[in-house]
């Protein structure tokens, strides 16, 4: 039995649902905006392989290590991104969230912060983790300070630890929060949240 289960999580005009062949379209019309696969430290597919991006994600999804889910537009059901549950470990309850990725025009709203907001919520009060990691690329400064924002802490670097999509292999800075952390990061996300204007 898979620790994280489909589910359909809300808020904000955004919503989460699981990834799956029928969202291919918009994430492909979501990774033109930008050209962000030519950003050398994301993951970022091109256009023209976002079908076998979602069809790897499924079969992560079918052995339990990874869930993914489409970011979509409430009103509009625009596609604008995706992101997931990752290395997923039940016997210590941990979940990281990663392969988190936006259309251009998305990044820096508050797409981003409902989105980890909806997922912290969901791992730490529904799946009941004590703990949930987030990683970055050592070269990709505007993730870890998207990161830090969110109130995670930085557990290290792990050097030589992954190969990025150029052949070259990265360092990855790692992070977690804890379950004893998680109020404190709840209320600060709200707090920012509602600093955005309406």
């Amino acid at each position: 039995m898979h620790f994280v289960h489909p589910v359909t999580l809300e808020d904000r005009g955004v919503r989460l649902e699981p990834l799956n062949l029928s969202h291919d379209a918009g994430l492909r019309t979501a990774a033109a905006d930008g050209a962000l696969w030519n950003i050398r430290v994301t993951s970022v597919p091109e256009p023209d392989h976002t079908h076998r991006y979602i069809e790897e994600a499924l079969t992560q999804r079918k052995s339990g290590h990874r869930f993914a889910f489409a970011v979509v537009e409430k009103d509009s059901g625009k596609v604008l991104g995706t992101t997931s549950y990752h290395d997923i470990l039940p016997p210590v309850k941990r979940v990281e969230i990663g392969h988190t990725w936006y259309a251009q025009s998305v990044q820096r709203t508050h797409v981003n912060t409902t989105c980890k907001l909806l997922l912290l919520t969901h791992a730490f009060e529904t799946l009941d983790c004590k703990v949930v990691g987030l990683r970055t690329d050592h070269f990709n400064f505007a993730s870890q300070t998207a990161i830090e924002r969110l109130g995670a802490k930085k557990d290290g670097i792990l050097r030589h630890h992954a190969l990025r999509r150029d052949g070259t292999i990265r360092d990855t800075v790692m992070y977690s929060i804890l379950a004893s952390e998680w109020s404190e990061v709840k209320a600060h996300l709200v707090y920012r949240l509602n600093q955005y204007a309406p």
